[in-house]
Parts: C-alpha cells; structure tokens; sequence
C-alpha cells in the first residue's frame, strides 16, 4: 500500500483547469469510501444505545456486554494486516466490495438473533467485513492526494465519517425505545447495502496511479513476511504502544459506556442518553480536520501527541473521582473533540516510515487500534464486574482504567525510540 508519488503524476493536486475534472473525480470516489466507512463508525457505536435492551433480554453481565461490545473490535483490528494486503495486491474497489457483504450479514444475523451467541457472531461478521473501511480511505489519499495535505483530507475524511455515529445517537434511540434493538440491526443492514452499491457504482481507482502498492508479481506469502521489517525498526513498538490506547480511550465510552452510564448512573432515559450521544458524535465531526489543519509537523507534533492523550486521560479520571453528570456529559463533549487528534498519529505514521513501508505501516497502525478498543472493552466489562461485586460503583472503575491506559501508553511512546528526526 506504499504511495507512489511522482512530480508528473496527474494524481497530484492541481488545480489547473485541465485536471479539473481528474480532481471532482477523486473526491467523488473518496466519498463513496467515506459511506462505507460511516457505516463502520454506526456499527462500532451501537452498543451504547441497544445495551440495556440486550442486557434485558439475554440477561447479560457487563463484563459479557463488554466482550460483545469488544468483538467487533477484534474481528476489525486482527484483520487489517490482510485488509492491507488486499489492497496492495487487488486494489481498492476489489477488496472493499469483497469484504462487505460480510457486514449485511452479520447485521441481519443480529437482528434474528436467538441468543447471546448468534448476535455475538453476528458483531464479528460486521467486524470482518468493516474491516477495510477507513483503511481504504487513507490509502486512497495517501495514493492519489499530495503528501502535504494527507494530515488535512485523512481527517477530512475522518470527520465525514463520523456521520455514522449521528445515526447511533438519537435516531437509533428513538427506533429502539419504538420498536426494538433488533429493528437497529435491520436499518442499519439495509443502509450497508446501499453503501456497498454506491462504492461498486463510483469507485474506480484511475489508470496510470501508480497500480497497487504491491511490487508485481508479489504473492500473498511475501506480503505478509515483508510486515517483518517494519517490526525490526526501533520505534515502531512506541508507535503501536499508544495505538493501543488512544482511540480505545473515545470508542469505549462512545460505543459502550455512554448509555449506561447516563441511564445508570444520572437516570436519562434512552432517549435523553442518545441526544447526549448525537451531541458527542456532532462535536466529534470537527476535531480530525481541525486537528490535521493545525499539524505542526513532525518536529513538534510527538510532543503534541503526548500531551493531548494526557489531556484525554485526566478527564477520564475526573469521571472516575466524580459523580456529577455535567462531569459526565462535559467529559464525554470534550473527548469526542479531541479524539479527532488520532488523525495526528496518522501522519506521524505516514512520516515515520519510508514510502514502501507506509502503506502496510499503516494497517498494523490501524490493527493496533482496534485491538486496543476490543482489549479495553472487554477489560472495562471485567473491571465494572469485579467493582459490582466488591459494593464499588462500577464506572469508577471503567473511567479509572481508561485514564491509567491513556497514561501508560503517553509515557511508553515518549520513553521508548523515536523516528530519526523527531523528539516528543
């Protein structure tokens, strides 16, 4: 998935009136991406609303609300190094219409679902088949965007996406407090399909870019033993420490903690929890552009890293030390903007590793934050469960661990090597 970048590449941003039309192109193509990949940020968001309807009909712990929360995840995470091997060897447009189908299944599994273990499965099948949806979308730009504006279009991009996570707010509140959870899972497996047919209508990756990021002939094999050197490099192991947290840190309380803790802790209805939930996802929207618009580069934009997941930490650990809902809800508003900060750990990705390694850099990036958000659901299910038994009310718990995960991981990647050329 590495990104040729050639000075006469008409890929290039210019914006001659020539190569207008290859530019409207390439924007339409990367939009069709960002659906398939709102549609992902829907389903990794949905637990937060449809939690106490689960946990009232298949009579689940948190710690299993957790794990089916976190399944997803994991299906997402553990396959982005093949994702990212789809993409160098078959392209784009092939291996994101191969892999989707995938999520329409699991969608309507889910909402058949006769017990705990069919809508278990059900979460791993959307996993496998969102998979490639926002890996599609930087490789896209990396590939056919300038270098110098990956930080700004990657988190236009992310923004976009969000728009997914509207959906999870309100709308779904309501439709589950009208009709079921179950006529969640229906909606949301018709609105992948309509994803799917629009990415298959407007995606076309353009001749002449540079083919994939796989050298010809490569096979799958090789693919998979060239990860090996991205792991020989020094700092790579910082780099995935704190992937490991960061996104884990919003997508915990955005996909699963939100609800139930307004519903339990502050007693919202499901409604008032999911309005609080659209705001979260709203104020979200502006953080990756505004973050990737202010990029200070890649001499100054470790330490910013650092100190924005302290930032992030240290409200986390004021929801754990407090009861108050205005903590709450102003905690979980200013986590869903600054989460838009991953889209600096993007570029510092894309700037640590050469251009033959960028690509694949990044799917391990990726994986490593989705395994990260699988790991910390299922271990803030664990610590709510062992705080519920011990008489503790177990949000202290769930927020408590995050903001110890969040500072783990700052004090790893700033102690641990940098890329040559940096400093935190």
């Amino acid at each position: 998935m590495s990104a040729p970048h050639t000075s006469s590449s008409p890929l290039q941003d210019d914006f001659s009136p020539a190569l207008a039309p290859a530019l409207a192109r390439r924007w339409v193509m990367l939009l069709a991406l960002i659906a398939g990949f709102s549609l992902s940020q829907a389903f990794r968001t949905v637990t937060a609303i449809i939690a106490t309807g689960l946990q009232g009909e298949f009579g689940l712990s948190p710690q299993a609300l957790g794990l089916f929360a976190g399944a997803f995840a994991f299906a997402f995470g553990g396959m982005q190094m093949f994702m990212g091997i789809g993409i160098d060897l078959y392209g784009v447009r092939r291996t994101v219409l191969a892999a989707s189908p995938l999520t329409i299944v699991g969608a309507l599994l889910s909402a058949l679902a006769p017990d705990y273990g069919a809508v278990l499965l059900g979460q791993v099948l959307i996993g496998l088949g969102c998979a490639p949806a926002f890996l599609v979308c930087t490789v896209f730009v990396a590939r056919y965007f300038e270098p110098r504006k990956f930080a700004f279009v990657s988190g236009l991009a992310m923004g976009l996406g969000g728009l997914g996570m509207l959906f999870t707010g309100t709308p779904l509140a309501w439709l589950v407090a009208q009709w079921s959870w179950r006529a969640g899972f229906l909606v949301l497996a018709g609105l992948a399909l309509l994803a799917w047919l629009l990415i298959a209508w407007l995606v076309h990756e353009p001749e002449g870019a540079g083919g994939h990021g796989a050298p010809p002939g490569e096979s799958v094999i090789a693919a998979v033993r060239s990860y090996g050197a991205l792991f020989l490099l020094p700092h790579t192991l910082g780099i995935l420490l704190l992937a490991l947290v960061t996104y884990a840190g919003f997508l915990t309380l955005r996909g699963l903690w939100l609800g139930p803790v307004l519903i339990e802790r502050h007693h919202f209805s499901l409604v008032a929890s999911g309005n609080v939930a659209l705001l979260v996802s709203l104020i979200s929207l502006a953080g990756p552009a505004l973050f990737g618009r202010a990029d200070p580069g890649p001499q100054r934009r470790r330490g910013w890293i650092i100190g924005l997941t302290l930032l992030v930490g240290s409200i986390f650990a004021a929801m754990a030390l407090t009861q108050h809902s205005w903590v709450d809800v102003g905690g979980a508003l200013l986590v869903g903007f600054l989460s838009g900060y991953i889209v600096l750990q993007y570029a510092d990705v894309r700037s640590a590793y050469p251009p033959a390694l960028t690509g694949r850099a990044m799917a391990v990036f990726t994986m490593a934050m989705f395994l990260g958000v699988a790991l910390a659901q299922w271990l803030t299910g664990v610590a709510a469960a062992v705080a519920q038994d011990h008489g503790v009310e177990p949000y202290r718990a769930v927020f408590g661990l995050l903001a110890a995960l969040l500072l783990a991981g700052a004090v790893a990647f700033w102690r641990l090597p940098a890329p040559a050329g940096t400093r935190a």
